[in-house]
């Protein structure tokens, strides 16, 4: 929320919650009845087609957050070091707002102007102009737009929502307030309503532009950079025609530098682009992997579990042991993520924690609970397993801890299997058992000589009495 919420700040249907979706429905339902029941007179793919372009957008936007949360965890070309907030994973959960927004308008444009239905595929001369405009018209509008939004007046009503995200990811670039978008959406709309009233419109020239938007805003606020320094060496004039990653990251960490949308010219003419512009794209394409001091070794569970993790969705993520009914509805991406698991058949990064200068990383085995069960399964589950500890002893890790089923005792004893193989590492293994023994153990007050442990006893009693007597420690039992 801004600083000094304006006018048209909430989104109309903020009310109707999850079920703001069924404000397309009668859209959706009138494009389907009339390419299927009406004469092939009255037919009219492009407006059925419009849920298609709506529907590629939210999977567009969803890779985009995937795979940016995947490369910021393992901390290749990072750019901002700094962890994102809970309050900014809840600011930003709603970024297919403006996808519905739009998604409206396109159907009213289709309804109420002769130019903006019935598009063949494919027009030129449509491509063309639409090129053009958006390099001329709309990236100067825009920038002077937005150094208009930086005025303190219009910042603190609006554009400081948007600026509450220091540490941006893809899904950053669309939220906005909804008087923004209103803007935005004017502004964007000069290419398409031109094609529209001089009757050149195509739909790859509708597709491929919000396609090409929707990039371009998802790249610049990836908080990774993956722009070659040789695309500019080659083509030095490219410099100025094309964004990177840390050049818009700039604009969020300095405020009053690099405001303009994908083309940086209008920076350079009227003198506002950052001069460590260049140095922080160098440094960022120079920065390895990171290192992480812990590593907690977990598995997938269900097929499901996908969707679950925080490269899936964030809504989801927070609650893991609840499911969706939409879910259901996307059997072919799960049976999808099943084969690409299977073939992939590596450890993969889910997630990155600091604890002031402690770095942890959660890697996921490519397994499900239903193979740690069946015996043939063991032994490429403890094969996958060891080639993650090792990895992570190449990394320099201190400290692996296996989780759920990876420390079971039938599997491989919960991590002695390893020790033994390898005596000679450095990374310790551990399990959940070893760490409770670990925080007991530190619990202990100094100068403790006597400890009565109750109830059962189990292994992770056996531990402590066994750490406690190697200290001299007089360790009683009391069974209950």
């Amino acid at each position: 929320m801004a600083s000094r919420p304006g006018i048209l700040t909430d989104w109309p249907w903020k009310p109707l919650g999850s079920f703001k979706y069924v404000i397309l429905a009668p859209w959706v339902i009138h494009s389907t009845y009339c390419l299927f029941v009406k004469d092939e007179s009255e037919r009219d793919v492009s407006t059925f087609l419009i849920l298609a372009v709506l529907l590629w957008r939210m999977l567009h936007n969803q890779l985009w957050i995937t795979f940016s949360r995947y490369r910021t965890a393992k901390g290749k070309t990072r750019i901002v070091d700094k962890p994102i907030e809970f309050d900014q994973v809840d600011r930003e959960k709603d970024w297919d707002d403006q996808i519905l927004f739009n998604g409206l308008l396109f159907y009213l444009a289709s309804y109420t102007l002769s130019g903006a239905s019935r598009l063949p595929l494919w027009r030129t001369d449509g491509v063309v102009m639409t090129i053009l405009l958006h390099a001329g018209p709309v990236e100067f509008l825009y920038y002077w737009l937005h150094r208009a939004l930086h005025h303190h007046y219009l910042y603190s009503r609006y554009h400081s929502h948007h600026h509450s995200s220091v540490v941006t990811e893809p899904i950053t670039s669309v939220i906005h307030p909804f008087a923004e978008h209103i803007s935005y959406f004017l502004l964007f709309a000069i290419p398409k309503l031109t094609m529209v009233f001089t009757g050149t419109g195509s739909v790859a020239a509708f597709a491929g532009y919000v396609t090409y938007i929707d990039f371009m805003n998802n790249m610049g606020h990836c908080n990774f950079e993956l722009i070659p320094k040789c695309f500019f060496q080659w083509f030095p004039p490219l410099k100025y025609l094309f964004y990177t990653p840390t050049y818009h990251s700039l604009h969020h960490t300095q405020f009053r530098t690099n405001y303009s949308l994908f083309m940086p010219l209008y920076d350079y003419i009227y003198g506002t682009v950052d001069k460590s512009s260049d140095e922080l794209h160098e440094s960022s394409l120079r920065r390895e992997e990171e290192s992480p001091n812990v590593v907690h070794l977990t598995h997938l569970t269900t097929p499901q579990s996908i969707y679950h993790l925080r490269l899936g969705f964030a809504s989801l993520a927070s609650k893991p042991h609840t499911s969706k009914w939409y879910l259901t509805l996307m059997w072919p991406i799960t049976l999808l993520s099943m084969v690409f698991t299977w073939l992939w058949g590596r450890t993969f990064i889910v997630e990155r924690n600091c604890f002031n200068k402690l770095r942890l990383q959660t890697w996921a085995i490519p397994k499900y609970t239903l193979q740690y069960i069946l015996e043939w399964q063991k032994e490429s589950i403890n094969k996958v397993i060891e080639e993650a500890i090792l990895d992570a002893e190449r990394k320099g890790t201190k400290v692996v801890s296996l989780g759920l089923m990876n420390q079971e005792e039938e599997l491989n004893t919960y991590g002695g299997l390893y020790i033994k193989k390898h005596p000679k590492l450095n990374v310790r293994v551990v399990d959940g058992s070893s760490l409770a023994v670990a925080l007991v153990l530190h619990s202990i007050s100094k100068g403790t000589t006597q400890v009565l442990l109750s109830g059962k006893l189990t292994k992770i009693a056996c531990a402590i009495a066994s750490n406690l007597c190697q200290k001299g420690i007089q360790v009683s039992f009391f069974r209950e």
